[in-house]
């Protein structure tokens, strides 16, 4: 059994979490970590104000946690109200002025995504677009080439089917990060919502050209388009919902 000059030592270190784990080990254990000491650390690591108190020996900084803490809780989503089968991606990618790319793309396409990943491929992409993450990516067929350090630019708009009603995600935003140890060019855009939702804000679409590198010709082979909105909506149903709220016309 750990001493207790030992578990001293350690309790400091953890979170309030942890800390109320450790008070259902055994008696030694939960006497010591029922210091209140321990827990006015971790109330000053969370509210650092409350720490400001003159001192009081009714309520204990133990206490305050047990009162004010909760626990996150997963948010449950309904159902959204579109489905990928009620939308239709416009996408046009220029290099320069000249229009490389232009595709209508079904909703359920980008479901579908890339079932077959090109030879030459680099590990961090492939272990990327082989993960069980939720994402949209696009195949490109035919692929296309594009010569480092050309200025290109996409543009991504989004119909719906059961309103015709048009929303834009990215208009004519510029490739300008490339990360090469990905392979992946990207460009984003704030989303525009509706009136409606006038405190959502700040939310990002990112568009990614997915290529293989031709060191020698210094050109990238395009073949394939990711699209997402990382954090704010990492499965189908919160992307559905987000693309709900867009401002659509």
């Amino acid at each position: 059994m750990l001493s207790e000059e030992v578990l001293k030592v350690v309790f400091p270190l953890l979170d309030g979490v942890d800390l109320a784990v450790c008070m259902v080990v055994c008696k030694q254990w939960r006497h010591t970590a029922r210091d209140d000491y321990l827990w006015k650390c971790v109330c000053a690591n969370r509210w650092p104000s409350i720490c400001k108190r003159p001192n009081s020996h009714t309520v204990t900084y133990y206490r305050i946690y047990q009162t004010f803490y909760k626990r996150q809780r997963p948010q449950t989503l309904l159902p959204p109200r579109l489905s990928f089968d009620d939308l239709e991606f416009f996408i046009d990618i220029w290099n320069e002025d000249e229009l490389i790319f232009s595709e209508v793309v079904p909703g359920p396409v980008l479901q579908t995504g890339i079932k077959f990943l090109p030879t030459g491929i680099c590990k961090t992409l492939k272990f990327h677009l082989e993960s069980p993450e939720y994402k949209m990516t696009l195949p490109v067929d035919p692929r296309f080439n594009i010569p480092w350090g050309e200025t290109v630019s996409i543009s991504v708009l989004v119909e719906r089917k059961d309103s015709n009603k048009v929303a834009c995600i990215i208009n004519k935003s510029l490739f300008d990060y490339i990360d090469r140890s990905a392979s992946r060019a990207l460009a984003f855009e704030y989303l525009n919502f509706s009136p409606n939702y006038p405190f959502i804000s700040g939310i990002r679409a990112w568009i990614s050209l997915l290529f293989l590198e031709d060191g020698d010709d210094g050109i990238i082979d395009v073949f394939g388009i990711e699209m997402d909105f990382r954090n704010a909506a990492s499965s189908k149903d919160e992307v559905l919902w987000l693309l709900d709220m867009l401002d659509w016309k």
